[in-house]
């Protein structure tokens, strides 16, 4: 396979309100362009972001004073059971070392609880600085592990900070489409090239805790992340959604299709939100309407939660409206983080329908992939949209609710059973805090 080493440059966008935009990164790790003309293989080893030299100044291992090793420690095809995988090492823990602009500096400090957010009411971070992943900029973080392992100010209030987790990846070599149907759960459903990892759309949790009314973790969490739209649950660093620090990283500047981003767990190959030259790949989901006829998805009654769909694949299957209803499409929630925001149409998973596919090759399907004979083979997008000319996430932000392609035994993900749905990732012990 052909391949060239690209530029770093950053791309700049405004994610979930947060401005998580601009700014410059370095690294010590390999980074290699995208093969725009043959089939992606999870056994292309140069694609990963490999280092095995360069440690965190600000995070630490916890049985040592060493800073912890940072991005993919080694990567490996390995036969299990007659069948090659890709076999990736990772601490969890990206090099994401970004320079402060004047816009991120006053997004910080515009936020709805800046006062409380911060020791000081405002970042202790200047336009023009180089803050390093997990360095102080003033924010009164959780006590989780942050004292003791590093992070403190870093992270808003409320996620733990996160730690060497000693991740250990099986990725298979040759991904099969699955012949049933395979739901996400929480935790991880894929890896990035830097070994960090991709999380579902959810957080775990629901309106007034009905069991209905599901919150859209990068909605419901966009004041929990940091600057590369990050956070960590079990101790583990992970993205919900598009990381424009990633994007730096593998030169993704929207001047072509996006290179490659990372893999699902069930092998297909994850490419970043360009399907061409400044073309975004286009989500296949959509918005309810709840004032819409039920023929049609909605409730009848506009702006009003009253209803759910019996198929969120199928809108001719009709509601159900014996459900408990959520709140309006212009009522205030509070996040877990305190934080209000206005539960608008796209807040809750329950607001969303898979409409098909248009005769599009940027169009996706219900996985959120496709395979439009580029030469790729099936491959997801993580998908952007534009509103009000800003890029933002876009439903469902990685991969689908259901995966594409069959899970192998020794996949880091499994599907979900519908049995406690939506229920803690594995080794919470209940239901979590933040995702």
């Amino acid at each position: 396979m052909s391949r060239k080493l690209v530029k770093i440059s950053m791309l700049t966008l405004c994610i979930a309100q947060l401005a998580a935009c601009g700014g410059s990164s370095s690294s010590g790790s390999l980074i290699a362009g995208t093969d725009t003309e043959t089939e992606t293989d999870a056994g292309d080893l140069s694609e990963w972001m490999v280092n095995t030299t360069e440690r965190s100044t600000q995070i630490f291992e916890s049985s040592s004073s060493l800073g912890v090793l940072q991005d993919v420690q080694s990567v490996s095809i390995e036969s299990v059971d007659g069948s090659d995988y890709v076999y990736v090492q990772a601490t969890g823990i990206p090099k994401y070392d970004i320079t402060m602009t004047q816009d991120m500096v006053d997004e910080l400090n515009s936020r709805p609880r800046a006062s409380s957010d911060f020791y000081s009411g405002s970042t202790t971070a200047t336009a023009g600085q180089l803050v390093e992943f997990g360095e102080d900029i003033g924010y009164i973080s959780s006590t989780d592990n942050c004292d003791s392992t590093g992070g403190a100010g870093y992270w808003p209030p409320g996620p733990v900070c996160p730690t060497d987790t000693a991740k250990q990846v099986y990725i298979t070599k040759n991904p099969q489409p699955n012949s049933g149907e395979c739901d996400n759960g929480l935790g991880i459903t894929g890896l990035l090239v830097n070994g960090t990892s991709v999380f579902g759309w959810g957080d775990g949790m629901s309106y007034n805790n009905q069991g209905v009314w599901y919150n859209l973790a990068p909605v419901a969490e966009q004041y929990d992340v940091d600057f590369c739209g990050g956070h960590a649950a079990n101790n583990e660093y992970h993205h919900h959604f598009y990381t424009s620090c990633l994007a730096d990283f593998v030169g993704d500047d929207g001047s072509a299709h996006s290179p490659l981003y990372g893999y699902a767990a069930d092998g297909y190959p994850i490419y970043g939100p360009y399907e061409g030259a400044g073309e975004l790949a286009v989500s296949g989901w959509k918005t309810r309407d709840y004032g819409a006829t039920v023929s049609e998805g909605g409730c009848g009654t506009p702006g009003e939660r009253s209803c759910v769909l019996i198929d969120e694949y199928d809108i001719s299957q009709g509601v159900d409206s014996t459900v408990s209803a959520g709140p309006d499409v212009d009522q205030s929630v509070t996040t877990m983080s305190g934080n209000p925001l206005l539960a608008s149409d796209g807040y809750f998973y329950q607001d969303y329908y898979y409409a098909g596919i248009a005769a599009s090759g940027s169009q996706l399907d219900q996985y959120n992939g496709h395979d439009n004979s580029d030469g790729r083979g099936y491959h997801y997008h993580i998908t952007l949209q534009e509103v009000s000319g800003k890029l933002t996430p876009s439903f469902p932000y990685t991969i689908g609710p259901r995966f594409y392609g069959e899970l192998p035994a020794n996949a880091a993900s499994s599907c979900d059973t519908g049995e406690g749905t939506m229920g803690p990732p594995p080794g919470a012990g209940g239901p979590p805090s933040f995702l």
